[in-house]
């Protein structure tokens, strides 16, 4: 018999994990309503070129990782890598340029990408992501980073640090890349080869190098921010002092560049104690060029993202703990088949009056039936025998000190209602 598993890079979320999913998707709503944010969905699959020109020729996504398959019309499709690009294609092609800016929404789900599968790094992961579209003023750079403070913060997580840079524009950007790359030619011998590599293609991933023999090199390489144009030199100053302003500390960190060509002006990142070398919960920055690259009218916008699996495996690390999944209270058991009709309409009443209740299946013993009951921590285990249809009752068991009392089928959901 042949025997199936899971693809490599996926992962099954059982039911050990469920409650913290549950409660990271509670804690994101109740964020994003506290801001004002409208969820907003697009599909798993888009056409591959909307990412290789969104996201750019020269990353690791493009290069590496996407899935990529031309599918039974002949289309070139790809399985998301990221959020940002498909959300503006919706933006553009559903005419959502005519809502009042800007347009604040956020979103959750699947993306895919083929790397090497390590602890809460998945070929299949899910993220969080935030979007605002239609205002360039930094402001609007501050209401993110504070949105993703306020949730990290519901979550459990304690030490937060917000790492800012930017990486310029258009205007400024190429004169600095060219600066950084006639810096990095001189040591071009020194470079491992996945840095020389980025050198040529994108010179801006080296400052994100983990590789040991260019770290020495990092130190001394240019830096943007002496490079800035006058507009994102400004912008930078804005970003700063409206933290400042609302008392949210920061440290400006040289090296952030993001990996996504798409990137402008704001970039940053946010790390939290106590989680080791894999304490960046959360990235993003602008995006002001992205919707014109698209073909859509120029229009500012920026965001995050942020991957949820990584949050459960943080959250457990910290000992954070999430209420547990709300069960049914009540448990109706049986013997007979008389008994069996009656317990499977009581169990419908008991949920139409908005009770949890579990029918207990499979014609099993009361005593089996009644470790269901346990099982399932319920409160209350309702009894149907033949002796209790006769006499038109049920035995309703309090589990915490197991005191039996006959109530009348009639009056079995009201008198429940009236102890849960």
């Amino acid at each position: 018999m042949t025997s199936y598993q899971r693809v490599t890079g996926m992962r099954d979320v059982l039911f050990d994990d469920q409650p913290y999913w549950r409660y990271i998707l509670e804690k994101i709503q109740q964020t994003t309503d506290l801001f004002g944010y409208r969820r907003l969905d697009t599909p798993v699959l888009e056409q591959a070129n909307l990412f290789i020109r969104g996201v750019g020729e020269g990353t690791d996504i493009v290069e590496k990782e996407m899935y990529l398959f031309e599918d039974r019309d002949g289309d070139y499709l790809a399985l998301r890598p990221e959020f940002t690009a498909g959300i503006m294609r919706a933006y553009i092609e559903n005419g959502l340029h005519t809502l009042p800016p800007p347009l604040r929404v956020w979103t959750t789900g699947p993306l895919f990408r083929h790397e090497r599968p390590q602890a809460g790094r998945y070929r299949q992961h899910s993220q969080f992501d935030i979007e605002v579209i239609g205002e360039q003023d930094p402001a609007v750079d501050v209401e993110v980073i504070s949105l993703a403070w306020h949730l990290f913060t519901a979550l459990g997580f304690f030490g937060l640090r917000l790492y800012i840079n930017s990486t310029g524009c258009p205007q400024c950007k190429p004169a600095y890349i060219q600066t950084l790359v006639d810096y990095f030619t001189q040591f071009a011998g020194k470079l491992p080869p996945d840095d020389q590599m980025r050198l040529k293609k994108n010179p801006l991933r080296i400052l994100d190098s983990k590789e040991e023999a260019t770290q020495p090199l990092l130190e001394h390489a240019p830096r943007i921010t002496d490079h800035l144009c006058k507009e994102c030199e400004t912008h930078f100053s804005k970003l700063k002092s409206y933290l400042e302003a609302i008392d949210r500390p920061y440290i400006v960190d040289y090296r952030i560049v993001r990996g996504l060509d798409y990137y402008t002006k704001t970039v940053f990142e946010i790390k939290a104690d106590g989680l080791g070398s894999q304490d960046t919960i959360c990235g993003g920055g602008r995006y002001d060029g992205l919707i014109e690259e698209l073909g859509g009218q120029p229009t500012p916008g920026i965001g995050f993202g942020s991957g949820i699996e990584r949050y459960v495996i943080a959250l457990r690390h910290l000992g954070v703990m999430p209420p547990p999944e709300p069960l049914p209270q009540v448990t109706v058991s049986y013997l007979g088949e008389a008994a069996k009709l009656v317990a499977l309409k009581l169990a419908e009443s008991l949920r139409e009056a908005n009770i949890g209740a579990q029918f207990t299946p499979g014609d099993r013993s009361f005593k089996a039936q009644l470790k269901a009951a346990n099982r399932l921590n319920a409160k209350f285990a309702i009894i149907l025998g033949e002796n209790e249809i006769n006499a038109g009752q049920a035995l309703v068991r309090d589990m915490a000190n197991s005191e039996q009392t006959p109530v009348d089928l009639t009056e079995v959901v009201s008198w429940l209602t009236e102890r849960l």
